[in-house]
Formats: C-alpha cells, sequence, structure tokens
C-alpha cells in the first residue's frame, strides 16, 4: 500500500474504504470484509453513525491498530459541543484514538471548533487534524488563525471534476488533496467515458481502476465506496500499473469542473 507524509510526519494510505450511506447495522460486516480485503485505511464520520461499527470490525479482524488509519469527522459547533462530541465518538469507536479528524464541513464556528480539536491533538485523542468541504479562503483562515495547520482538505474530486484550482493551493500549503466520490457515486455513465476503457483496455484493467490510479498519480488520496466484493477487490488493486505523460494528460482533459450534485456551493470555483 502506497502512503503519502503528512505535513505533521504521519504516514496515511493512498487509497482507503469510504463507509458513506452504510448503514449503522452493515457498518461491521463491510468494514470487515474490507480488512480482509487488505484496505488499511477506513473513512467514517459522526454523521454516518458507523464509528461503533467501525471499532467493531477492527477488533474482529484481531490487526494491530498501530497498523490502521481511522478517519472521522466532527459534525459538531464550537468548542464545547466538539470537545463533547469526539470523546463521546470515541467511546462508540471503543479505542484510545483516532487517526485523523476532519470537521466534516463549515458551521461558522470553525476556529473554536477546530481548536477543540487542537487541544485533543495535544492529548493524544487524534493523531491529524483536517478539514472537509473547504475552499480556499475558508482553509487559510484556519492556517491563519491556529497554531496547528490542517494535514487534509476532503473534497469531491473525480475525473469531471478535478480540484485543479484548489489541488495547487493545497499542495503549495503542504496540505494534503483528499478525495470523496472519486467514481462519481455510481452516477449513470461516469466510468463509460471512451478513453478510460481504452486505457484500461491497455493495462487489463477497468476505468474505475484508471480513474483512481490517476487521481493516485496526481497526489490526490482517495475512499472508494463499494459493497460488491468484487469491486472493492478492484479498487484497491491499482498499484501494478502506471499510467505514462500522454495518457495523464488525456485524462486531464476530461475535467469539466462539474460537481455531482452541486453541494457544498462555496466549493463551486467560482466562489473563491
Amino acid at each position: 500500500m502506497k502512503t503519502v507524509k503528512l505535513n505533521n510526519g504521519l504516514e496515511m494510505p493512498m487509497i482507503g474504504f469510504g463507509t458513506y450511506q452504510i448503514t449503522p447495522n452493515t457498518t461491521l460486516l463491510n468494514v470487515a470484509k474490507a480488512l480482509r480485503l487488505g484496505y488499511r485505511m477506513i473513512d467514517a464520520a459522526q454523521y454516518y453513525g458507523n464509528e461503533e461499527g467501525v471499532g467493531e470490525a477492527i477488533k474482529e479482524s484481531g490487526l494491530d491498530r498501530e497498523k490502521l488509519f481511522v478517519t472521522t469527522k466532527v459534525q459538531t459547533s464550537g468548542y464545547v459541543e466538539t470537545k463533547k462530541g469526539l470523546d463521546n465518538s470515541l467511546l462508540d469507536f471503543n479505542q484510545d484514538y483516532f487517526d485523523l479528524v476532519l470537521i466534516h464541513w463549515p458551521m461558522g464556528n470553525d476556529l473554536e471548533t477546530y481548536r477543540a480539536l487542537e487541544d485533543a491533538y495535544q492529548e493524544g485523542k487524534i493523531r491529524a487534524i483536517g478539514l472537509s468541504n473547504y475552499n480556499e479562503p475558508q482553509v487559510q483562515e484556519i492556517i491563519d488563525h491556529s497554531s496547528i495547520k490542517p494535514v487534509v482538505d476532503q473534497i469531491e474530486t473525480h475525473i469531471l471534476w478535478q480540484q485543479q484550482r484548489m489541488h495547487d493551493y493545497l499542495t503549495a500549503n503542504n496540505i494534503v488533496h483528499e478525495s470523496y466520490a472519486p467514481l462519481g457515486e455510481a452516477n449513470p455513465g461516469f466510468l463509460y467515458i471512451p478513453v478510460l476503457k481504452e486505457i484500461g483496455d491497455k493495462y487489463q484493467k477497468k476505468p474505475a481502476q484508471v480513474t483512481l490510479r490517476y487521481l493516485n498519480q496526481c497526489g490526490i488520496v482517495v475512499i472508494p465506496k463499494s459493497l460488491n466484493t468484487k469491486h472493492m477487490e478492484e479498487n484497491i488493486d491499482i498499484f501494478d500499473f502506471e499510467l505514462n505523460g500522454e495518457e495523464m494528460a488525456k485524462l486531464r482533459d476530461l475535467d469539466a469542473k462539474k460537481s455531482i450534485d452541486g453541494w457544498p456551493a462555496a466549493m463551486q470555483e467560482n466562489n473563491y
């Protein structure tokens, strides 16, 4: 598994298992399967209601906790609510720490929310702090008013919305660009783009694998989600081929700056 070094020195896998819209009562089953297949990074959230199931799957797996990378996201606003919410998440998770905690989306009192995460970081409850759904000015505000720089910004990113402008900003600030919905959340036609099949046939790979490999080669961490065992296996099997410069250019040209559903509006490029 390839990793990227975060700005605090922590190593983060380049691909993980996303759990958005996996129901709490099936989280254990699906995360346990992902761990058996070789995934070592799991992306959860308070909003998903699945932190308990992720913790149970880790316990059932018998894997060393230190060999896993678990992300959760807080959906609270302000210092007190965030501190309390994170402690509740740790109780549900039934582990001593999270590897990465993100503010799930801007809530209006983000500096105090972030300060609670900074204190949790100093207390050893979390190993890294990041953001999700934050545009350039919003990230910069956190940087300018905090003592600990965020390590990640997790934003909608896929072949039709590659977030090139945001990527350049994050890279310049030594913040990792992480993609959610890297496969377009199974939107019809998304993986039937001819050039994806053309390149995939060359390497005996599926369009989804080409897409994930492209994003990884751009330095973007991905967290695809699938409940189909074969697709789960394919999604993580992307490190035995490498796209050349011409292929990378063809895929870069597919960028239509098109969000899947247009949410959140603040991430639209014309807003920053």
